[in-house]
């Protein structure tokens, strides 16, 4: 038989399988609390799965084979630094974010600081998650262009739309069992098929290590200054990003948080070193690979197609796809909890009119609206991808001002009690015009389009400036009011909101 004939029946297989996964979230998805966050439910099993899942996406499975193929071992550092936010969001803060029972950063900040002003951040936010979705929607349709041989712009709408369709329909728990299934389809891929084939094509790591030079088993082959822009970026990232906190609010208790995130992020950094060993065995086994001109990424789908028996390559790309979409649909829900829970409320507020999204007297409703924010912002991401060369440069943008704009007041919050509303507000403030504008100087400057951009600098000096702002405004104001920090300790401590969990307004915890 054919074999691209059974990759593509198996993918297919993988992408109906997707669409039964939405009809059967919809008979557990009630109200607000089950289509956002899981009911608040999940086991150590289930939060596991899903918290690896949305973080590991094609740049971790795709791109860390290709880092390793192009660097060696040290190709690894791309995906062991996501590994270490999760391990430190797991360890530090996740307890205490499932404890407050909220949708959205933002709002913690509001619960934290008692300011309005920190509700701003939600449109950063949004900007962030919903570029994020764009770049895993245009990351998967690359699969299916090769598969397929479709238009990109159409791979790009069927993929979409299936992601859009299982997200819409069933929200999170959806979501979760499409991650669980996902997990599980990458861990296969991954562990038990592309490594102990590649490896064994390529001689073992003797073998290897015979026909390539030293420098790629070195640890920082990559460069240092390469490894400490991914942990600052990536680790630092993913201690805040809303796609992440929504995967820590789903779990069923402060334990589950902290010890099945803990779990997740090893099981990231044993993925990220089974990745660059695929991608330096790949080195050798296929030394022919045109990475110049094709891209590192095309590793991933030549190891797939070339070193794998008839029907593994299928079940190897299926993981591809299964990596990207699980990140795509976690960044779609993450945009449209944000859009309906924090900037529209926001923006209205602007015009002095006040929007209250939550139908507290009728769940089903509630339920629609989300429904309704979900497709409508998935249809955007996929606009997005298919009219936007440079999405990872807008997604770059946002990232940068996430981190060096937002990430001291968020930290500073959960940390430091001194820490006030004004002095947060401020910081992001200042954080994001400093982070902005230097990107802005560094690109008009730059002798080659995109370097100010992707450049390191924004990012530091946003952080620096971010920091200072807070600690300094935060010893020249006044102390947060007291009811405000004593509410703020109660709901750390575990206590429940104030009226109801299933009727609490979405757009203030």
């Amino acid at each position: 038989m054919d074999a691209s004939f059974v990759n593509i029946a198996i993918v297919v297989v993988y992408l109906i399988a997707m669409l039964a996964f939405g009809w059967w979230g919809k008979s557990r998805t009630k109200n607000n609390s089950d289509f956002l966050v899981a009911g608040r439910r999940l086991g150590p099993f289930l939060y596991t799965g899903t918290m690896a899942a949305v973080v590991l996406g094609g740049a971790s499975t795709v791109g860390g084979v290709g880092l390793g193929y192009k660097f060696g071992i040290s190709g690894m550092w791309l995906v062991v630094a996501i590994g270490a936010g999760v391990l430190l969001l797991s360890l530090l803060f996740a307890s205490t974010i499932q404890k407050l029972k909220i949708y959205t950063v933002s709002q913690m900040l509001s619960l934290r600081y008692g300011s309005e002003a920190t509700k701003a951040s939600g449109i950063v936010m949004l900007a962030y998650t919903l570029m994020l979705c764009a770049t895993s929607t245009g990351a998967y349709a690359t699969i299916f262009v090769v598969l397929f041989g479709w238009d990109r712009a159409l791979a790009i709408a069927v993929g979409g739309a299936i992601v859009v369709v299982y997200s819409t329909i069933g929200g999170m728990w959806s979501i979760t069992l499409a991650d669980q299934v996902q997990f599980v389809i990458k861990t296969v891929g991954i562990f038990m098929l592309m490594l102990p084939f590649t490896l064994n094509a390529a001689g073992g790591l003797d073998g290897i290590r015979a026909r390539v030079d030293a420098s790629f088993f070195q640890i920082d082959g990559i460069g240092v200054q390469t490894i400490i822009t991914y942990f600052v970026v990536y680790t630092l990232g993913l201690l805040i990003g809303q796609d992440i906190w929504q995967r820590v609010f789903t779990a069923k208790t402060p334990t589950v948080a902290r010890w099945g995130g803990a779990t997740a992020g090893i099981y990231c950094i044993l993925y990220g070193v089974a990745g660059a060993l695929i991608g330096l065995g790949a080195r050798v086994a296929l030394p022919e690979i045109d990475v110049a001109n094709l891209g590192k990424d095309v590793v991933y789908a030549e190891v797939a197609t070339t070193l794998l028996p008839i029907g593994i390559g299928g079940l190897v790309l299926a993981a591809a796809v299964a990596a990207m979409m699980s990140t795509a649909s976690g960044a779609l829900i993450a945009a449209a909890t944000v859009a309906r829970a924090d900037v529209v409320p926001f923006v209205a507020g602007w015009f002095g009119k006040t929007v209250d999204t939550n139908d507290s007297d009728n769940p089903e409703h509630d339920v629609k609206a989300n429904r309704l924010w979900v497709m409508i912002l998935g249809i955007v991401a996929i606009v997005l991808a298919i009219i936007t060369k440079d999405v990872v440069a807008a997604l770059t943008i946002a990232y940068d001002i996430l981190v060096g704009g937002l990430l001291v007041a968020i930290l500073g919050g959960l940390i430091w009690k001194r820490g006030t509303g004004i002095a947060a507000a401020a910081s992001m403030a200042v954080g994001s015009v400093i982070t902005l504008g230097t990107m802005i100087v560094l690109e008009i400057n730059a002798e080659v389009p995109l370097d100010g951009i992707y450049a390191n600098e924004p990012i530091y000096y946003g952080l620096v400036a971010s920091a200072l702002v807070y600690i300094v405004v935060s010893l020249l104001t006044k102390p947060t009011d007291t009811a405000v920090m004593a509410n703020w300790q109660h709901r750390v401590a575990g206590g429940a909101p104030a009226v109801d969990e299933e009727k609490v307004s979405v757009t203030a915890p």
